[in-house]
């Protein structure tokens, strides 16, 4: 032994390694003490909605099961969230999370109704949980491998639904509708027109437009500008009388005089259930005037793609989806997966790679037996990659998006199908449907509601006026107002409900039923939107 070896101190005969599975263990089961009488007081809430009084056993006040309701201003007093330089330990962060509890919307509770999305379910709890603990970026293969097949196989058999059955069909999830539309656009202008992918839009001698209709999603508007195209390269088309759904001959017509102004359309978003009305686009005569001009047709069925599920709903409002490029989904809204879990569905995803890959050697390695350059380090330098050949599969799944840190959320939809099955979701979507359908019946039926929906509803929202003896108020202001103070004299009596407008006539309320609405508590809340709406009109 060298003389100027200095030995290593002798190590401590008990050394304490960390026990972090013990500390997840006692921290989820003092959590969970917390959260399961958070979703238990929905469920004990639900039979006092059908009186439509739905107040908790304190007897009034803020609070329901639903909602403690406070300004921001008061909120921010009550929560006053402080971040400590000494941490708070077990005890504090559970009162941390009592607080949230308390001061949160209990999107379980039955009055819960303003937004196209409500609560998840059990299996949508534990798939959340699974992906905490993974903590997986399904950025590359060799980092998330299992998540990455599942991600795969569940996009491939979404897009078989609605009918992108070809060798390359598939998918890939994203952040949000809003994400899924945007990633469509960028696929669409760097597929038709490949030079736009280096050179940008600006050098380009194509002044580029899109089309969505009056009732489309805002995103796509704020992804032209995102993109560099501007607001004004996106052009509205108009919608059929009063049904909300894309006029195919203004289409057309818009098409032309787009052609007549030098400019280069290039892209239509059709809509499979729209914000306010829930309509659906008529997806087959969009797509034959798309074929006819070479134009990419993308379907945002954020909202109601998944009557997919129901032959007979799909029938009538998503024939056609197999005619579309891309197509957006959101399992996290009608399906109630844990938010966020949203998917961009595409009849071949080699454009989606050809679209999006970018040389990066120090993330994507492709092959493993792939040549190594000169150096023997696989520097690729500025060459950009070419698109996979017809029979190559992609495993690095950000090289096919716009991300690249992705979160699993495949998981949550594969989870979550696998414990309802096809069938099962098939039947929910169908009840939820039928509710909608009854919801409008009541208002339909009730003298002192104006239904502004069609009847039976397209999808599963259902929009109507308060008007004293059927009549609305002449003034938009007024009816405005009307809705307004009803909407706020819901929250006390446990419900919450939208309100939007389409038209000259003010505001309307808007009710959003979900697979979990029980006709008991739209009953309920017919019976308190007629008794506030007598007190505010």
């Amino acid at each position: 032994m060298s003389e100027n070896y200095t030995s290593l101190p002798e190590r401590p005969k008990k050394q304490q390694f960390p026990d972090r599975a013990n500390d997840v263990s006692i921290l989820l089961n003092a959590v969970q003490e917390l959260l399961i009488p958070f979703i238990r007081a929905a469920d004990e809430d639900a039979a006092a909605k059908e009186t439509g009084h739905g107040l908790s056993k304190s007897g009034g006040g803020p609070r329901t099961a639903l909602v403690e309701h406070h300004k921001p201003q008061k909120l921010a007093q009550l929560l006053d969230p402080q971040l400590p330089d000494t941490g708070v330990g077990h005890d504090g962060f559970l009162q941390l999370v009592e607080k949230v509890l308390q001061y949160s919307v209990n999107t379980w509770d039955q009055g819960f109704m303003p937004k196209l999305y409500a609560s998840t379910d059990a299996p949508g709890v534990a798939s959340e949980l699974i992906l905490s603990v993974l903590n997986a970026n399904v950025h590359v293969y060799d980092a998330s491998p299992a998540l990455t097949i599942i991600e795969k196989a569940t996009t491939k058999a979404l897009a078989s639904l609605f009918g992108l059955n070809g060798p390359h069909a598939g998918g890939i999830s994203v952040q949000g509708g809003s994400a899924s539309n945007t990633t469509s656009i960028v696929i669409a202008r760097n597929t038709l027109y490949p030079s736009t992918k280096t050179e940008g839009i600006h050098s380009s001698p194509h002044d580029f437009v899109l089309f969505t209709s009056a009732h489309g999603h805002y995103s796509i508007e704020k992804a032209a500008q995102m993109l560099g195209f501007g607001s004004s390269a996106v052009w509205t088309v108009p919608t059929s009388g009063q049904t909300g759904r894309m006029d195919p001959s203004a289409l057309e017509t818009l098409i032309a005089q787009a052609h007549t102004e030098n400019k280069t359309p290039f892209y239509v978003n059709a809509t499979a259930g729209t914000t306010v009305l829930g309509s659906y686009d008529p997806l087959r005569a969009i797509a034959k005037i798309c074929r006819a001009h070479n134009l990419w047709l993308h379907v945002d069925a954020s909202w109601g793609g998944p009557a997919i599920f129901s032959p007979a709903l799909a029938q009538e409002r998503l024939d056609g989806s197999h005619l579309a490029d891309s197509i957006a989904i959101n399992p996290h809204k009608m399906m109630g997966v844990p938010v966020t879990c949203s998917f961009l569905l595409g009849a071949d995803l080699r454009q989606f790679h050809a679209a999006n890959t970018l040389p990066a050697d120090y993330l994507f390695h492709g092959e493993e037996n792939e040549d190594e350059d000169a150096d023997g380090e696989g520097n690729t330098g500025s060459k950009q990659r070419q698109p996979p050949p017809p029979s190559s599969e992609i495993y690095d799944l950000a090289d096919l998006t716009l991300q690249c840190g992705r979160r699993g959320d495949a998981l949550k939809l594969y989870l979550s199908w696998s414990y309802h099955g096809t069938l099962g979701y098939r039947s929910q979507m169908e009840q939820a449907f039928a509710t909608a359908e009854y919801l409008a019946d009541l208002v339909d039926g009730e003298r002192d509601l104006v239904l502004v929906s069609e009847r039976p509803p397209p999808c599963l929202q259902v929009c109507f006026f308060y008007g004293k003896g059927g009549v609305v108020k002449e003034e938009e202001k007024e009816n405005s107002r009307v809705t307004r103070g009803i909407a706020a004299g819901l929250v006390v009596r446990g419900f919450m409900v939208d309100h939007a407008r389409v038209d000259g006539r003010g505001r309307f309320l808007r009710v959003v039923v979900n697979r979990g609405t029980r006709r008991g508590t739209v009953e309920g809340l017919v019976r308190a939107v007629v008794e506030v709406g007598e007190g505010v009109w």
